[in-house]
C-alpha cells in the first residue's frame, strides 16, 4: 500500500495535512520528526509539517532533508520550508512583524505542483520567521506582497525535488490548498489514489484473519461508533471467535443499554450485556474531582471486564476501538504532554490480562471510521450518533454522582436530544448533551417556591473534535427545550446554554 509520511514538528495543523492527504485517497501516517521510519518501496513522499519553534533556536527540531530527498519527493510546509532553506545555506530571519492570516499568493514560475491553480490565489500565513534568501541551487516559485519567498523548489541537486511553502495549504482559508496537495501527491509523487473504504475493509479483514487465525478475541463494547465498527470488522474476519462484552455502568443515556444490545443482535455480533450499575455507583461514592471520577470509572470497568472475560476460555487477543487521533496525541513531539483529561481507553488492561492488542481502526480519523461503517452496513442510528465520553454521564454530572442525579440527567438529556432530532439540528451539530450542575436555585411553579437543580445544554460544531465552536441553535428551539425539561423533569427548575468554544474550553465540562 503506497503511503505518505508526515513528519510532525509540533504544528497545530499537522492533522489537517493528514486529513487532506486522506481525502485524496492516499494513505498517510503522522510520526514525530525524531522517530526513525522505514523508507520502503511503498513510501511515495515525505511532508515536513509546521512548528511553533524557530529554525534559529539552539535546539530547533531537525531532520536530514537531503537524505529524504534522495529517496522520495519532499514537501516542506512553513517550518518545514524554513528548515529546508536554512539546511542548504539559505537565510531565515525573524520577520519585522508576525505574519498571520490571509495573503495573496502570486506565481513567479510555472511548475506541475501548481497545475490548475490560478494566480493570484488566497493562502493562509502563520509564522514569525521568514525566508529572506534561497540557497544556491533552489528556484523561487511564488511570492506575496509581504513575503519575498512564499514557494520554492530545488533544482537537480537531489534524486527527487524538495518543495517549500511558506503558507499552510492544508487549512480551509488557503482556497487552492487541496488542489496543491493533490498535485504534490499525483504529479510529483506519482500516487495512484487507490486508498478507499472498500480497499481498507478488504485489507483489514485479510490482515486480521492472518494475525488471529482461529484464536479468540475479547472486546469491551461501548455502543459508540468506534468500538462498533472495530467489532464488526473483527467479526467479519473471525466470526463468533470475537466475544463482546457490553457493560451497563449506570452512566449511559436513557434506554441506551437495551437499544444498543438490539443493534448488536441485528449485526450478528456475539455480545453479552452486563448490568453493573450498582458496582459503579458504589465506586463513585464521595468522588467529586473529575480525574478521581474518571479513574474510578476506569478501574471499575477493568474489574467487571476482567471478571467477565475470565469466564471465557482460551482468549488470546483484546480488541479495542482506538482511532488515529488517540495514537497521535499519545506520541508527543517534545516529550510527555500535559494531561488535560485521562483518556478513557482501557490503557492498563492488556498488561493486567496478558493479552495481545488488536486495533483495526488505529490508522483512521473519526469521519473515516463512519465511512467504513457505511460500507459495513452498520445501522444509521448508531453510525451517526454523536460522540459520547467513555466515562458517560459520570463527567456530565458535576460534583458527586448518585443514582438519583443520573436519572435526572438521563431524562433531561433525552428530552434535549429528542428535540434536536425532531427539529433536524441533531445532524447539523458535532456533539450535544446536557450537563447537571451542582447548583440549586430558587424557582416558582404555580404558587409554590422550588429549590432545584440547574441543567446546562451543550452543542458544538466541529470537523474532528480537535477544535469546536458552540452551535448557534435558534432561540425558539432552545425555549422549547427549556420549557419541556422544566415541566417534565421534577428536580430541575433552570436551564442554561453553554456558548464557549474549544479552545479555550473543552467540549465536555469535565
Amino acid at each position: 500500500m503506497e503511503k505518505i509520511i508526515i513528519l510532525d514538528f509540533g504544528s497545530q495543523y499537522t492533522q489537517l495535512i493528514a486529513r487532506v492527504v486522506r481525502e485524496c485517497n492516499v494513505f498517510c501516517e503522522i510520526i514525530p520528526f525524531n522517530k526513525p521510519f522505514l523508507a520502503d518501496k511503498n513510501l511515495k513522499g515525505v511532508i515536513l509539517s509546521g512548528s511553533p519553534c524557530s529554525v534559529n533556536e539552539t535546539n530547533a527540531p531537525t531532520v536530514d532533508i537531503a537524505n529524504l530527498a534522495n529517496q522520495v519527493p519532499v514537501l516542506g510546509v512553513c517550518y518545514g520550508a524554513q528548515l529546508s532553506a536554512k539546511q542548504f545555506g539559505g537565510l531565515v530571519e525573524k520577520s519585522n512583524k508576525r505574519e498571520y492570516g490571509r495573503a495573496s499568493f502570486i506565481l513567479t514560475e510555472n511548475d506541475p505542483i501548481f497545475s490548475n491553480i490560478p494566480s493570484p490565489s488566497q493562502v493562509w500565513m502563520s509564522h514569525s520567521d521568514t525566508i529572506k534568501q534561497l540557497p544556491s541551487g533552489f528556484q523561487l516559485l511564488g511570492i506575496t506582497d509581504n513575503i519575498p519567498v512564499a514557494a520554492f523548489k530545488s533544482n537537480n541537486n537531489f534524486q527527487n525535488p524538495i518543495y517549500g511553502l511558506q503558507f499552510h495549504p492544508e487549512v480551509y482559508h488557503s482556497t487552492e490548498g487541496k488542489q496543491l496537495i493533490k498535485n504534490y501527491l499525483t504529479k510529483i509523487c506519482g500516487c495512484s489514489q487507490t486508498w478507499t473504504s472498500a480497499h481498507f475493509i478488504s485489507e483489514s479483514i485479510a490482515s486480521i484473519k492472518k494475525e488471529i487465525g482461529d484464536q479468540k478475541v475479547v472486546m469491551g463494547l461501548s455502543g459508540g461508533v468506534d468500538s462498533t465498527v472495530a467489532a464488526t470488522l473483527i467479526h467479519k474476519a473471525i466470526g463468533d471467535n470475537l466475544i463482546g462484552i457490553f457493560v451497563d455502568n449506570g452512566l449511559l443515556r436513557k434506554n441506551e443499554f437495551e437499544e444498543v444490545l438490539h443493534i448488536y443482535k441485528q449485526l450478528g455480533l456475539n455480545v453479552s450485556g452486563i448490568d453493573a450499575k450498582q458496582h459503579f455507583y458504589k465506586k463513585l461514592t464521595d468522588k467529586i474531582l473529575p480525574e478521581d471520577k474518571r479513574k474510578a470509572i476506569g478501574a471499575a470497568f477493568i474489574e467487571i471486564f476482567d471478571l467477565e472475560s475470565k469466564k471465557i476460555s482460551d482468549v488470546t487477543f483484546l480488541g479495542q476501538g482506538t482511532i488515529y487521533p488517540d495514537v497521535i496525541e499519545s506520541a508527543s513531539v517534545h516529550g510527555p504532554s500535559v494531561t488535560i483529561k485521562s483518556h478513557h481507553n482501557v490503557g492498563g488492561l492488556p498488561e493486567k490480562m496478558k493479552l495481545k492488542l488488536i486495533e483495526p481502526l488505529r490508522s483512521l480519523f473519526k469521519d473515516e471510521v463512519r465511512k467504513i461503517g457505511v460500507e459495513l452496513g452498520i445501522p444509521e442510528p448508531l453510525l451517526n450518533r454523536h460522540p459520547f465520553p467513555g466515562p458517560g454521564l459520570g463527567i456530565r454530572i458535576l460534583g458527586e454522582i448518585s443514582e438519583e442525579k443520573v436519572n435526572l440527567l438521563q431524562e433531561a438529556d433525552h428530552i434535549y436530544i429528542s428535540h434536536l432530532i425532531k427539529s433536524g439540528f441533531y445532524q447539523k451539530v458535532w456533539q450535544a448533551g446536557a450537563i447537571l450542575l451542582p447548583v440549586k436555585s430558587v424557582g416558582v411553579m404555580g404558587d409554590e417556591r422550588t429549590y432545584e437543580f440547574t441543567i446546562a445544554l451543550r452543542a458544538v460544531t466541529s470537523v474532528d473534535g480537535m477544535t469546536a465552536d458552540w452551535a448557534h441553535l435558534p432561540y425558539e428551539l432552545l425555549a422549547e427545550i427549556s420549557n419541556d425539561i422544566i415541566n417534565s423533569v421534577k428536580g430541575i427548575n433552570r436551564v442554561v446554554y453553554d456558548i464557549s468554544s474549544k479552545p479555550p474550553a473543552t467540549i465536555e465540562w469535565e
